[in-house]
């Protein structure tokens, strides 16, 4: 998984969580992949430094793949293949 890229990866749908603290970046990204399908790709983007820790267990929970996150600033952007 890289952590800073040069090139995003190719999404299917974003989800800007900015300005929103724990837990309702990860309510909204629970809500946002029962409109997806399996494979598609999900870029979330944040603020809360929570999901960096919150993400990846939500992924890991969900057996969503986490193909990419990226740090700048204090924003968080995540790519998330979808099981």
């Amino acid at each position: 998984m890289a952590e800073n890229m040069e090139t995003l990866p190719d999404y299917d749908a974003l989800l800007d969580t900015s300005g929103l603290y724990c837990p309702e970046p990860i309510m909204m990204m629970h809500n946002k992949v029962r409109d997806m399908t399996s494979g598609q790709v999900l870029q979330v983007v944040a603020t809360d430094p929570a999901t960096t820790r919150d993400v990846p267990k939500f992924c890991q929970f969900l057996e969503h793949e986490l193909i990419a996150q990226e740090t700048l600033g204090e924003t968080y952007r995540y790519f998330i293949r979808l099981a």
